[in-house]
C-alpha cells in the first residue's frame, strides 16, 4: 500500500517492525493523517511520519496503518 501526505489512517494493530516501542501499543486505535510519506522510495518497511489525534506527531511503520476508507 503507498501512503500520500494527507491520507486519513488509523494505527490497527501493533507492527511486526524493530522500530515499535513499548509505547506505540497506546496509539492502537487512533485516527490521524499522513505527514511525510516515503514517496521517494515508498519502501513498505521505511517509517512514515503521522499526525494522530490528540497524541501529536510521530513515525510509525507501515504495517501498523491503513488508509480509512479502505475497510470494507
Amino acid at each position: 500500500m503507498t501512503f500520500q501526505r494527507g491520507d486519513k489512517i488509523e494505527v490497527f494493530k501493533a507492527s511486526t517492525d524493530d522500530a515499535w516501542e513499548d509505547y506505540m501499543n497506546d496509539f492502537i486505535g487512533s485516527h490521524g493523517f499522513i505527514v511525510d510519506p516515503d514517496t521517494s522510495v515508498n519502501d513498505p518497511d521505511a517509517l512514515v511520519e503521522v499526525s494522530l489525534e490528540g497524541k501529536g506527531t510521530h513515525r510509525l511503520p507501515q504495517d501498523c496503518l491503513r488508509r480509512l476508507g479502505d475497510q470494507v
